[in-house]
């Protein structure tokens, strides 16, 4: 197998992990939003703080995810053109 195409194969199998990864953290943020709204009022406000930080943190984590991806697929364009 030349380098180039077990470059293509490492890139598609991090990007893949990547995909995987930001689409658990989203589903968490969502289940985090999903939680205080369910509970509602009845929710303590420490607890809906710490949920809005958990929900923060966890799309923050899926942005890296997504950024991470962005970049290694605009290095490897960078090496096609080349």
């Amino acid at each position: 197998m030349s380098n180039d195409a077990k470059e293509k194969l490492e890139t598609l199998k991090n990007n893949t992990k990547d995909a995987l990864d930001e689409v658990k953290q989203r589903a968490q943020a969502g289940a985090e939003q999903l939680k205080r709204g369910v509970a509602g009022d009845s929710m303590p406000m420490g607890d809906r703080i710490a949920s809005n930080v958990k929900e923060g943190l966890h799309n923050m984590q899926a942005d890296v995810d997504s950024a991470k991806r962005d970049v290694r697929n605009d290095a490897a364009n960078e090496d096609d053109k080349a």
